[in-house]
């Protein structure tokens, strides 16, 4: 099979039938054999109905419902699990995106060999409220991952088949796939701009929430990309910084008063002074560090996991 195209779908029952008929038009002029995979995430409007309906009319077309909204990252994990194309392409439900960019973005990924090409919607017609902190996001990951797109959020994305069955999404982290696979070793990423079509039935599902856990989980995965494998080489490092500055403000503090003892000048308490108080803080803050290093080495050891390498190759 030539492509999977895989559209997580959260309340968008007026715009799938129209959707699924640009792609099966699509499909045809350029010969492609394909299959559809619409993920339900809990919609709680007709959706599932719809799809129910347009699989009778399209055996191409297939489902999956989930019993209540988990989001778009499980939508599309389960659409990964299930894909069997040569070349997967994702994207949003909304006629947002538009279907005859499939053509270029399969060329890409087969001609070119890309791993991932993701789009890139540089003209948008999105609400301020949405595009501002979108270009801000975008910066930031970019100086975050070192990937260099335009935009990582576009739901318009193309992969190898290897790619989607070496990763796993979860949490909010499908606005970063590109990161996730270029740590799995997928480093050719691509970029196409595509073209962006207002929103024509329903609402946005963006929010403020979603702006923010944006960001907490591309602090987790910048975190767990580096130090996944090796936590004490952050927190020991850490930790010894943190406990040698704490002792040797201590110290300083100590060989004062020795020293105005030995000439017999009166000296004020040590704990009169607020370095006494930091510098203790410090060495118990650095210990406590060095220690949670210690335990997730110990735990990093032994999970099942540990040498969980991909292998691109092998000969026997």
């Amino acid at each position: 099979m030539d492509i999977s195209i895989i559209i997580p779908l959260f309340n968008e029952d007026e715009s799938l039938g129209e959707l699924a008929a640009w792609i099966d038009k699509v499909m045809i002029e350029n010969k492609f054999s394909y299959e559809i995979i619409m993920v339900d995430d809990g919609s709680n409007d007709n959706s599932w109905n719809v799809i129910e309906t347009l699989s009778k009319q399209n055996t191409a077309i297939k489902g999956i419902k989930f019993r209540r909204n988990y989001g778009k990252s499980a939508a599309l994990n389960v659409g990964f699990e299930a894909a069997k194309g040569d070349v997967v392409i994702t994207m949003d439900a909304d006629l947002q995106d538009s279907p005859d960019e499939i053509p270029e973005l399969f060329r890409m990924i087969k001609e070119e060999n890309f791993d991932i090409v993701s789009g890139w919607k540089k003209k948008r017609f999105d609400p301020i409220m949405k595009t501002i902190p979108t270009k801000f996001y975008n910066w930031t990951t970019r100086k975050m991952s070192g990937i260099q797109l335009h935009d990582f959020n576009c739901g318009l994305k193309a992969y190898k088949h290897d790619v989607i069955k070496c990763i796993e999404v979860y949490g909010e982290m499908h606005r970063y796939i590109p990161v996730i696979a270029k740590w799995a070793g997928f480093s050719k990423i691509g970029e196409k701009v595509v073209s962006h079509q207002a929103r024509k039935y329903g609402v946005t599902k963006f929010g403020l929430d979603r702006f923010v856990k944006g960001y907490l989980d591309l602090i987790s995965i910048t975190f767990v990309s580096k130090f996944g494998k090796r936590p004490m080489h952050f927190f020991g490092l850490m930790g010894t910084i943190i406990f040698i500055l704490g002792f040797i403000a201590a110290s300083w503090l100590g060989a004062e008063k020795l020293i105005a003892l030995y000439h017999h000048v009166k000296a004020p308490l040590v704990t009169n002074s607020p370095f006494f108080y930091i510098s203790i803080a410090s060495m118990i803050i650095g210990v406590q560090l060095f220690l949670a290093g210690f335990i997730a080495e110990m735990i990093g050891r032994s999970s099942s996991i540990r040498n969980s390498y991909l292998i691109e190759k092998r000969i026997d």
